[in-house]
């Protein structure tokens, strides 16, 4: 019997001691879409988790090439294999290597990190007979054909999950799939280093207020539709500011037209793809955090964690996911409806306008990082619920 979700949802699950010594033995498999340095918020996800899980298990990983050539590294400590693409078909690599991958380690528990259709069904054809663990980042938003589809096998393997980790309350809530698997569902919230985003180099924040002067809005994230980066640059019509983005993706051509367009270009900067190391001091140079996100393909908001640690507020929108968990409402920033360029920019306006708000809702925010997203809290819970699938007959 599985304990529920909600001993999995608080407390810090500390591994340590026999419990600890018998983990070590345990054979991981993670199996994901792609691993960094491919951008992106599961990626950056399955690189702190992984790179905390390998001191306690026996961990492999297992992605995507993004070509037809087989790699295999160390990658700080993580043993990965990228499994040659032979086609790409909406967006989802096909590998048909992975199967024999999850077949040949012999993993007592294979990890699964959804969507990832090509995991799935590699998955379903490996014959695998360990226990299955699923991180159930997002439902399947915009395959509007594939996804019925795939729908099938997509439950057949959630069918035969031990546990299904949801990242929020809210998505475990709202989510279709999962309404039917409630009874498997544990919530483990994302975590992160925050300790590498609360402090920042002095001399270069100042370098990033001394080219982009005062009163900035930072957002952070891949240039895609469901990032809502339209109606953020339409509210600066509305805001005496200046707008940081960091990211690129497909939408860069048109949103730099929209700048133009709208005559913004002394108020909006699009700075294009910055390193992670690179990005803590604009959150330390920014007043505030803006996560404009249109669609529950935004499950989560990794970011938001990286800029409360900072010590920011976030502005945010009120999706049916776990974006508003993440960031709570007039306790550590603001939350407005989605695709409403007039509510960010009065939200943005009122956190510029009100220091002892914004410093007020900050400091918050630097709590709840540190308390509740932190990546030891993280781990330790995984690790908890690996303990107990390993332990099921």
């Amino acid at each position: 019997m599985i304990p529920s979700a909600e001993q999995f949802e608080t407390g810090n699950h500390s591994q340590s001691g026999p419990a600890a010594s018998k983990l070590r033995d345990l054979r991981v498999l993670h199996v994901g879409k792609f691993y960094p340095p491919h951008m992106g918020g599961i990626e950056t996800h399955l690189q702190a988790l992984c790179g905390e899980l390998r001191r306690s298990v026996d961990l492999r990983v297992m992605v995507a090439s993004e070509n037809d050539v087989l790699v295999e590294e160390s990658i700080e400590g993580v043993r990965v294999a990228r499994v040659p693409t032979r086609l790409t078909l909406a967006s989802s690599p096909l590998c048909p290597g992975m199967v024999g991958g999850i077949r040949r380690p012999d993993a007592d528990i294979v990890h699964i990190h959804l969507p990832n259709p090509t995991a799935v069904l590699a998955y379903l054809a490996s014959g695998h007979r360990g226990r299955l663990v699923v991180t159930y980042h997002s439902d399947t938003v915009r395959q509007k054909l594939l996804g019925p589809l795939f729908a099938p096998f997509l439950h057949q393997a959630l069918r035969r999950a031990s546990a299904i980790i949801a990242t929020s309350p809210d998505y475990r809530r709202t989510s279709p799939v999962l309404a039917r698997y409630l009874d498997r569902c544990h919530v483990i919230p994302y975590g992160i280093a925050v300790e590498q985003f609360e402090r920042s180099d002095p001399a270069a924040v100042d370098k990033v207020r001394e080219r982009y002067g005062e009163r900035l809005i930072l957002s952070v994230g891949r240039l895609v539709y469901y990032k809502g980066f339209e109606y953020l640059i339409r509210a600066m019509q509305q805001v005496r500011g200046r707008l940081i983005i960091i990211g690129d993706g497909p939408l860069n051509q048109k949103l730099s037209q929209l700048v133009a367009e709208l005559g913004l270009g002394d108020k909006v900067v699009l700075a294009g793809e910055i390193q992670n190391a690179d990005v803590t001091p604009y959150y330390h140079a920014a007043d505030l955090f803006a996560l404009a996100s249109v669609a529950r393909s935004e499950a989560f908001g990794i970011v938001q964690i990286e800029a409360m640690a900072a010590g920011i507020p976030v502005v945010n929108t009120s999706l049916d996911s776990g974006v508003p968990f993440v960031s709570l409402h007039n306790q550590t920033g603001l939350t407005v409806p989605p695709e409403n360029p007039d509510a960010l920019a009065a939200a943005i306006n009122r956190l510029l306008d009100d220091e002892s708000l914004r410093q007020s809702l900050g400091r918050a925010a630097s709590l709840r990082a540190r308390q509740e997203f932190s990546l030891e809290t993280m781990t330790s819970r995984v690790l908890a619920l690996y303990e107990t699938v390993a332990a099921l007959r």
